[in-house]
């Protein structure tokens, strides 16, 4: 078994390993550049020490040639290729060879610099012996160096046509002895070494061979700092170093370091490898069950769903928060199968956030002459109410973004605050909404039901808006007071957010879960009476009150707008039926009863309904209704008016009756009676 001897080693592209009773070409081992073959050649190997132990014999001439080397630094024993290229550099090689083949090899501090100056090159190196040169084509020089011993430059003898340079050789620290200690030291490089390995740091496979037989800790260091790819700053601090056992430390500092920084190297490429596993598995798993569906005609259409979703949400104009949960939501819905319990529920949310109308509105009509126009069209009188709706415009014309008003509009039934709320709509031009709170006991009604329930919706009144198509219709609450509560909630509690200006830019649906901005919105509210709203509430309403018709009032209006409804309802014509002023007002007296119109406005049609059946028979002559024909329609009077005291008389008193739906005059009689002579308390 042959003897290990010394180790020669090169930087990345050469290892050369020589042992005792082996040929040195028979155990030479290259991996890239020059082969081995041509290490056999004998003419290559010219020059070479027999035995590199004769090393430390050789006499070192007081002079040198300097090669400045940028980017490795030279230790005793290393054998590697350089490649010369700077005139400096190449004429100091030529004068190498043209002596005893011996040179000076020092480090540059700074690898960038091309013409380097005394103080830009280290003063410790290595003198080498050059063993082959080649010239190259391009004018560079091809030469390979093998490391002799350590040297420090003492002085500059010459710059030109290279650096001549004075040395002195730098005398190796020796041990004698390797104590417990100095081995265990070993053991733990060695061992440090072997991990760096384990963990897939690039090491000539060589070094390992030779690793475990080198027993001196000085050739163990140079050799772990020639092949570990230090810093040219590491390395020169490293040669530096005479003693053995302390240099050695150093590499095991180093090595402590460099194995930190290859472990969480090694962690942070095994979790790439890691994700990138996990996702070339979901990757494939998706293209299996993309197929699949696709064989059962699923993928298709749920692409499609999606698909048209996603545009669908880039018209919708939703804002920032809402689009982001929207994006969200259809990730999720793109991920999940047709036939999950949720997917449907998810559908129906996605549709809701695509139909809502985040950013659609409608333009005012500012024209106050026109509104005022439209207003007279559908209603007669209410001057104070057209006055209101003249002010809204006139503020909205002067300030675009006003908040809308919270009008309640407070009379008896059938005065019209209904179709007043059309009329306004339509005033404005804008998209008319009416929902009814009459009965309404539960507070979800309001705001929605929360998504995890089956059969969940939004409240009414986003509904409403999605109805309307736009975020700035004319909404109505019809019947704010017959509004109640229960164990489900207070639905009036939930409206004191919908109706505040100050809070309804955000209105929180419980199923839409996002704010959405009502602001915009002209809330319109309707009651009878006042007395049941709650306080909180009614404070944030703007009241209008509407008083019942005079009987004069309800003649005109019947004229301008009862009678041609009326006719046109029933299919007659203008001029098929006529009424004189006394036949109105004698149905307003004697067959109705009422603060609104309703009931005049059935009788009115009951009339026209008679006269229809006559053109329906074949008799086409137009009919004029008078005051005495009016029985012959309607039947005999219902209510006959109290005739009017036109004389006092004892025992009477006159008195007047009052409520929300109109007023009565009172006749008040007192009648004596025989008793029993007792008293009697009331």
């Amino acid at each position: 078994m042959p003897r290990l001897l010394r180790l020669w080693t090169l930087s990345e592209p050469f290892c050369i390993v020589a042992l005792s009773g082996c040929p040195l070409g028979s155990v030479t081992f290259s991996r890239k550049g020059i082969s081995a073959a041509v290490l056999h050649d004998p003419r290559f190997m010219e020059g070479l020490l027999d035995n590199p132990m004769e090393m430390k014999e050789i006499q070192i001439p007081e002079s040198l040639p300097l090669l400045p080397v940028r980017d490795v630094v030279v230790f005793p024993y290393m054998i590697l290729p350089l490649f010369v290229g700077r005139d400096k550099s190449i004429s100091a090689v030529e004068a190498a060879l043209a002596g005893d083949r011996l040179i000076f090899l020092a480090a540059q501090k700074e690898m960038v610099n091309e013409d380097p100056e005394s103080g830009d090159i280290y003063t410790v190196g290595t003198v080498a012996m050059i063993m082959r040169m080649l010239k190259l084509p391009d004018g560079r020089v091809k030469v390979l160096v093998q490391g002799l011993a350590k040297a420090r430059l003492t002085s500059f003898l010459d710059t030109d046509p290279h650096f001549a340079v004075a040395v002195e050789r730098v005398p190796e620290g020796r041990v004698d002895e390797i104590s417990l200690e100095i081995e265990a030291l070993m053991r733990m490089v060695r061992g440090q070494l072997s991990e760096m390995l384990s963990l897939g740091r690039a090491f000539p496979p060589e070094v390992s061979v030779v690793l475990d037989n080198i027993e001196d800790p000085g050739s163990l260091a140079d050799l772990i700092a020639s092949n570990v790819g230090l810093k040219v700053s590491q390395a020169q601090e490293l040669i530096e170093i005479t003693d053995p056992l302390e240099r050695l430390q150093r590499v095991k500092d180093i090595l402590a370091k460099e194995l930190e920084l290859a472990s969480v190297q090694n962690r942070i490429q095994s979790q790439a490898k890691e994700e990138m596993g996990k996702s070339q598995r979901e990757y494939f798993l998706r293209e299996q069950l993309r197929a699949i569906q696709s064989e059962l005609g699923e993928a298709d259409a749920r692409a499609e769903d999606v698909a048209e979703l996603r545009e669908k949400l880039d018209k919708a104009g939703l804002p920032e928060e809402a689009r982001t949960e929207a994006d969200k939501q259809l990730r999720r819905l793109e991920s999940m199968h047709p036939e999950a319990a949720e997917y449907s529920m998810l559908r129906t949310y996605m549709d809701w956030l695509v139909d809502l109308p985040w950013s659609k509105t409608t333009r005012d009509n500012l024209d106050l002459k026109k509104a005022r126009a439209v207003l007279d069209e559908d209603h007669f009188n209410l001057e104070k109410i057209k006055e209101r709706i003249l002010e809204f415009l006139a503020v909205r014309k002067l300030k675009k973004d006003m908040k809308g008003p919270v009008l309640c509009f407070v009379g008896p039934p059938g005065v019209g605050k209904t179709s007043l709320g059309k009329s306004i709509a339509r005033a404005l031009g804008r998209k008319f909404v009416r929902i009814s709170l009459g009965g309404v006991r539960d507070e979800a009604e309001i705001r929605g039901h929360r998504r995890t329930y089956v059969g969940a919706l939004p409240g009414r009144v986003l509904q409403g808006i999605k109805q309307a198509g736009t975020c700035n219709p004319v909404f109505m609450l019809d019947e704010l007071d017959k509004i109640g509560a229960d164990f489900r909630g207070d639905p009036s509690a939930a409206l004191l957010e919908l109706l505040d200006p100050e809070q309804n830019h955000a209105f929180s649906d419980h199923y839409i879960n996002l704010p959405f901005d009502l602001s915009k919105v002209l809330f319109i509210a309707t009651a009878n009476v006042m007395d049941p709203i709650p306080s909180a509430l009614k404070d944030r309403l703007e009241v209008i009150r509407l008083s019942g018709y005079t009987a004069e009032e309800k003649q005109s209006i019947a004229k301008q707008y009862l009678v041609p409804r009326q006719q046109k309802e029933n299919g007659l014509k203008k001029g098929d039926v006529r009424f004189s002023q006394n036949a109105i007002l004698k149905i307003i007296t004697e067959y109705t009863r009422e603060a609104g119109l309703r009931n005049l406005e059935r009788e009115l049609g009951g009339v026209c309904r008679k006269v229809a059946r006559r053109f329906a028979d074949g008799k086409k002559k137009p009919v004029m209704v008078s005051e005495t024909a009016v029985p012959r329609f309607l039947g005999p009077p219902r209510y006959l008016p109290e005739e009017e005291l036109r004389e006092s008389e004892i025992g009477v008193a006159t008195g007047l009756a009052w409520t929300e739906v109109g007023g009565e005059i009172l006749y008040v009689e007192v009648n004596t009676m025989k008793g029993k002579g007792e008293s009697a308390m009331l």
